[in-house]
């Protein structure tokens, strides 16, 4: 018998990986509670147990007096003297109580405790196991909808990806494996709560570091990255090292490492843009693929003038503003894109120093746009049947 708790401490310790110390003090307060349900009280009663043979023993501790008035916690010389002739007044005596004994309630109150803990410390394990996941990213297997929210298995507990974490379009099916950031960890009476989400930029990231092993090793460094979760990411990276191009690193041969990080996204588009300390020349990497005649970035107020072929306007600012947007979060600098015919008539290259600057004779290429994504009106109109394209 003893030998088969044994092996069922070492199947819970390999199963569900809680340790076997832990059950066996479990089992240890199982008894003492048994003894209090028992006897009314258990402060004197020690249990011990072997745990290389499971052998245990509950022991009451007596005190020898010579008029008993609580049997539970006095013996009388008399019987003190029937177990040993050593004993004398005041000797503490210790009875071996047999568990067998005990009646059912206070047996089922026993295994109750138990179940108790091994359900505690199994949420605990899960908790541990899953918080030290926190910011990272998983595959989990849909579930189903709950609502509009959606229940993800991770495989040992279930995760929820609210309709706020969700990409906009996105619908799975029931087993579809999909690859989750988890944006949380909490511990609860009914298990780890996590919550997971589709959306956080942080996703981009640790993808490119799962699949980019320059940037998993830290010789290419994601700088800085913004995100419209569906439709496009930017990201600005730099290398450790100048053997290595870190752009090329991220996009693989043949486009093959940013490809894969696209078709986990279903689609999302992805730009790789080199990072530069100089702010004016990483504006220019951050409104790509748009051509920049100029930029003029003011570090104290993080702001920046950007100036643009006629023809590259639409195209600097984006389909709705997404791409001066993305470029703003990218770099945190209010860009304020401008096209040549515009900055002309406001005499910007005048009072910039850029008299007779164009793009042909070599202007160094930015962008820069504004926080809130808003554009000068006339600008937006001039422009707004290619920004619904």
């Amino acid at each position: 018998m003893n030998k088969e708790l044994i092996e069922a401490l070492d199947l819970l310790e390999k199963e569900k990986n809680i340790s076997k110390d832990t059950l066996l003090e479990a089992i240890e307060n199982s008894l003492l509670t048994a003894c209090k349900n028992h006897f009314g009280k258990a402060d004197n009663v020690k249990v011990n147990i072997n745990p290389t043979t499971g052998d245990f023993s509950v022991i009451a501790e007596k005190e020898v007096v010579e008029e008993v008035e609580d049997p539970m916690l006095q013996i009388s010389l008399a019987e003190a003297k029937m177990i040993a002739p050593k004993y004398d007044l005041g000797d503490i005596v210790q009875i071996p109580i047999k568990s067998k004994e005990f009646g059912r309630i206070a047996t089922q109150n026993a295994k109750n405790v138990i179940l108790q803990k091994i359900r505690e410390e199994e949420r605990k394990v899960l908790y541990n196991e899953y918080y030290n996941m926190e910011k990272d990213v998983v595959t989990g297997i849909v579930q189903r909808y709950l609502g509009k929210n959606l229940s993800i298995n991770l495989g040992k507990v279930d995760a929820i990806l609210n309709e706020s974490e969700q990409v906009k379009g996105e619908v799975f099916k029931p087993t579809e494996r999909v690859k989750l950031y988890i944006l949380e960890v909490k511990d609860t009476p009914k298990g780890p709560r996590i919550s997971v989400s589709r959306t956080h930029p942080d996703l981009v990231k640790r993808l490119f570091e799962s699949e980019v092993a320059e940037v998993k090793d830290g010789t290419v460094e994601i700088r800085a990255i913004s995100r419209e979760a569906g439709s496009r990411t930017k990201i600005a990276v730099s290398s450790n090292d100048a053997n290595v191009d870190p752009v090329g690193a991220c996009v693989g041969l043949n486009g093959a490492r940013v490809n894969s990080i696209v078709n986990e996204l279903r689609g999302e588009k992805i730009d790789i843009i080199n990072w530069d300390d100089n702010p004016a020349y990483l504006i220019e990497n951050a409104l790509s693929p748009a051509k920049v005649i100029c930029v003029v970035a003011d570090e104290d107020e993080k702001e920046a003038q950007v100036i643009v072929p006629d023809y590259q306007l639409s195209l600097a600012i984006g389909k709705e503003g997404q791409n001066a947007r993305l470029a703003a979060r990218l770099t945190g600098y209010k860009i304020d894109i401008k096209s040549e015919t515009q900055a002309r008539e406001m005499g910007l290259f005048e009072e910039l120093g850029l008299e007779g600057q164009t793009e042909t004779e070599g202007s160094y290429q930015e962008e820069v746009l504004r926080e809130d994504g808003e554009y000068p009106a006339e600008d937006f109109l001039e422009n707004q049947e290619e920004y619904q394209e």
